[in-house]
């Protein structure tokens, strides 16, 4: 077994989703899951199949999302894989739905943080064995560390 880790720069203002799923209508599935939770958002889907014609099959509203998220999976040459690109959305508006639906069978990160996929390979294909997501603690927060989170929150409207 081969084991490599797979770099992915998400573009700026975006957040991207990477899960696994199993079954070719996972794309459109998604598709409608974005466009109807949150109507703003400008995004990119692709799904990597993992038999048949083995085709990296997209959907989205933003072509160089959609060209950027194929661009991903093909450089992952992993099987039922999914990935997400949100513009004007966050994961956190659209990650409960996308885990009730019935092809989705984990999500590996949600994350604007440049992320490392650890990806094996053996003779009959490469599958995904987690994501490195960011980097690592620098500490635990201080009390005025918490303050800042709290008026960030609520800045943003996720707290009162």
């Amino acid at each position: 077994m081969e084991l490599q880790a797979v770099k992915i720069a998400i573009p700026d203002g975006c957040n991207l989703i990477l899960g696994q799923a199993h079954f070719i209508k996972t794309i459109e599935d998604l598709y409608e899951i974005v466009a109807t939770t949150v109507p703003q958002a400008q995004f990119g889907i692709a799904f990597s199949e993992a038999s048949g014609p083995c085709l990296i099959r997209t959907e989205g509203n933003d072509s160089q999302l959609v060209e950027a998220c194929a661009a991903y999976l093909q450089a992952l040459g992993a099987g039922h894989v999914f990935c997400i690109l949100l513009r004007n959305a966050f994961p956190i508006n659209v990650l409960t739905q996308i885990k009730n639906c019935p092809e989705i069978c984990r999500i590996f990160c949600a994350t604007a943080n440049p992320i490392e996929v650890v990806v094996a390979g053996t003779s009959q294909g490469r599958g995904v064995m987690g994501v490195i997501d960011g980097f690592a603690p620098h500490g635990v927060e201080a009390a005025e560390d918490k303050t800042h989170r709290k008026e960030f929150l609520r800045k943003i409207g996720y707290k009162l």
